[in-house]
C-alpha cells in the first residue's frame, strides 16, 4: 500500500472516533490493528507519533499565545507547503468561530507535521476535525466542522 500518514490518521478517526473507551486504546494494539489493515510500518509509526505530539502540544501550549485580533503571518515553510487556498481556509475557519487562535496554531503545527509535500484543503479539513475532536468541550465546533467536511459528499455536480 502507498498510504500517507494522513491516510492512517483518517482510518483511525473513521474507525475509532465513535467508540466509547473507558481508557484510550493501547498504542501497541492500535499499531497491530493498523498493520493488519495493510498500512506500512513507517506510516503507522509516524501516524502514532503525530497523535502523541498532538496530545503533547495540547498539554503544553505554545510559548506565545496568539491574540484574538492579531494578524497571522505565515512562515516561509508554511508558505511553501500551504497554498493560498489552504491558508485562506484556515483563516476562514477562525473568522467564522470554528477555530480559536490557539486552535489555528495547533492545526498549522499538525499540518506541518504531515509527510505530505503538497497539502490540500481536504487534508486541512481532516486535520481540523482531528484537532477539534481531541479537545474536550469543542463538540459544537466539531459538529460545525463535520458539516463542512461532509456537505459535498454525494452531491451531484
Amino acid at each position: 500500500m502507498n498510504e500517507s500518514v494522513l491516510d492512517v490518521l483518517m482510518y483511525l478517526f473513521e474507525n475509532f472516533s465513535d467508540q466509547e473507551y473507558e481508557h484510550a486504546p493501547d498504542q501497541m494494539v492500535l499499531r497491530e490493528e493498523l498493520l493488519q489493515a495493510g498500512f506500512g510500518e513507517p506510516e503507522v509509526d509516524r501516524a502514532l507519533d503525530w497523535l502523541e505530539e498532538l496530545a503533547t502540544t495540547e498539554a503544553e501550549p505554545f510559548a506565545n499565545n496568539p491574540e484574538k485580533r492579531s494578524v497571522r503571518m505565515f512562515s516561509t515553510r508554511e508558505l511553501a507547503r500551504l497554498d493560498t487556498e489552504c491558508r485562506g481556509y484556515v483563516v476562514y475557519l477562525e473568522q467564522i468561530g470554528i477555530l480559536s487562535p490557539m486552535q489555528r496554531e495547533l492545526v498549522l503545527d499538525r499540518l506541518m507535521a504531515l509527510d505530505s509535500v503538497d497539502i490540500d484543503v481536504e487534508q486541512v479539513k481532516w486535520v481540523v476535525l482531528m484537532v477539534l475532536f481531541s479537545q474536550p468541550g469543542q463538540e459544537d465546533a466539531f459538529a460545525r466542522m463535520e458539516d463542512l467536511v461532509f456537505e459535498d459528499v454525494g452531491a451531484v455536480h
